[in-house]
């Protein structure tokens, strides 16, 4: 069995909108949230500090460990042709941009990065991971705000 460990962040604005990149591997494509797989002793914040800038172009700050979310894939679901599964580990933060300006990745596994409300963000074709990630970002706010 394969093993990924990637990190991603939950980005939103004064307006409630979230930060999403949309996801381009071949044949498929949808939604997700910034962020991508860890390099080889790569710490995890740093790695999403790193995905996030090279997928939206914002510089951001880490604020918090919202969860991980574990998800084993059958070799048979995998866009690889492989004859092995795959467990991957997805950290999620929440993180707050600090500079930069909205830009599209170019040569990456993204395409594009955009802003959206929460209706529009429902409405999307995008990968489960935004919805993992929303809940573990509902789920934290409701937990500090009671």
């Amino acid at each position: 069995m394969d093993m990924r460990v990637a990190a991603y962040a939950i980005i939103t604005d004064d307006a409630g909108r979230i930060l999403l990149a949309h996801w381009n591997a071949g044949r498929r494509s949808a939604w997700t949230l910034p962020g991508g797989g860890l390099e080889e002793g790569e710490d995890p914040e740093r790695a999403v500090r790193r995905e996030v800038r090279e997928e939206t172009g914002y510089g951001v700050v880490v604020d918090e460990l919202l969860g991980i979310d574990s998800r084993v894939i059958p070799a048979t679901k995998r866009l690889a042709e492989t004859a092995s599964a795959l467990h991957t580990l997805r950290i999620v933060y929440r993180a707050r941009i600090t500079g930069g300006r909205l830009r599209n990745e170019v040569g990456g596994s993204t395409d594009r990065a955009e802003w959206f409300t929460p209706e529009e963000a429902d409405a999307l074709r995008r990968v489960r991971l935004v919805d993992i990630g929303r809940r573990m970002a509902e789920r934290d706010t409701a937990a500090t705000h009671p």
